[in-house]
């Protein structure tokens, strides 16, 4: 499906009694035909190509595929792949993060990488750090943006100097549709532990534009940080009003602390694959910002907390902070 067609699809006046009242061959073939016209306006708007749709028609259309997907019911698509889930983010975001937390420019930053992902280690102790981060993690009902909730947002400010502890942290908590949660409870709970008693009558993030106003000031205030932040920016860019946009015209910073392990943790490359060296959990044990007989929390701040702790210990060991 190309940019027009998609957009031709996501046009079309749509009845979802028509859908809904077809069983579950129709509604399945609707999702596929909707989450493939997802795949082409997310690759046509990251690619920059000339596209005449602001990102407003590729979150409304997340949202009709949400409903449609709760009423095929999510333990049937649980394992099926997001089709706009990012799996890192982009080498030019990468040089962009470190760029703005040396205070350089990302032109100089790519020019000594060259396009060269093994320097990009380099690149990340060429200077010193300094400023202030908007560390985040969310937690959400599934792996597939379109089709699953933001249940659960925390994030903290810090300054990235030697001693500086996070501050100003929040946490929140989102509903989901009665039907069917209510009865079929919150997916994941066995990882996040948030159950329904911990989200009903709240309103769905989506909804809640209030704290999403004030959410994409602080995205736009200061360089946010994450745990494969690919995971949380594939999420906003479905969900929250104007994340798409400002990310577009350069207003929002998006860094990897997971990048960060991988490229100067030099214990990462020794460590078998398979036991996930590079694990918000693991690498904060080996830096000691979580004791051997913990667990991560995987709630909001309290994995924000951690990661900011986590990235803190490993500049210190660089001596990359500037103060």
């Amino acid at each position: 499906m190309n940019t027009q067609q998609a957009l031709d699809y996501a046009y079309a006046f749509y009845i979802p009694e028509f859908i809904f009242g077809g069983g579950y061959e129709v509604m399945e073939a609707e999702r596929q035909k909707g989450e493939e016209a997802l795949k082409a306006l997310v690759a046509a708007w990251n690619e920059g190509q000339d596209t005449s749709f602001g990102f407003d028609v590729v979150r409304e259309l997340g949202d009709r595929n949400r409903a449609l997907c709760d009423a095929i019911g999510e333990s049937r698509l649980r394992n099926t792949a997001s089709s706009v889930l990012a799996r890192s983010l982009s080498d030019r975001d990468i040089c962009q993060g470190i760029a703005t937390m040396q205070g350089r420019t990302l032109a100089s930053v790519e020019r000594e990488v060259r396009g060269d992902r093994n320097a990009l280690g380099v690149a990340y102790v060429r200077e010193k750090v300094s400023g202030t981060v908007l560390g985040i993690d969310i937690e959400t009902t599934g792996t597939a943006p379109e089709r699953g909730y933001i249940i659960n947002v925390g994030w903290e400010l810090m300054d990235l100097t030697s001693t500086a502890v996070p501050r100003d942290g929040e946490a929140h908590f989102f509903g989901l549709p009665e039907n069917p949660y209510k009865e079929t409870g919150v997916p994941l709970e066995n990882i996040h532990h948030i159950s329904w008693s911990d989200i009903e009558g709240k309103p769905l993030f989506r909804e809640d534009r209030e704290l999403q106003a004030r959410l994409l000031d602080l995205m736009t205030s200061h360089p946010i940080m994450a745990h494969n932040a690919a995971f949380e920016d594939s999420w906003f860019m479905m969900h929250l009003e104007g994340y798409a946009e400002a990310r577009r015209e350069g207003k929002i910073v998006v860094i990897d602390s997971r990048d960060i392990c991988r490229r100067l943790d030099g214990e990462v490359a020794s460590l078998p694959r398979e036991s996930a060296p590079a694990a918000l959990e693991n690498w904060a044990r080996r830096r000691g910002t979580l004791a051997e007989n913990e667990a991560e929390r995987h709630q909001g701040l309290e994995d924000t907390d951690l990661m900011l702790r986590t990235v803190q210990a490993e500049f210190n060991r660089k001596s990359m902070f500037a103060a």
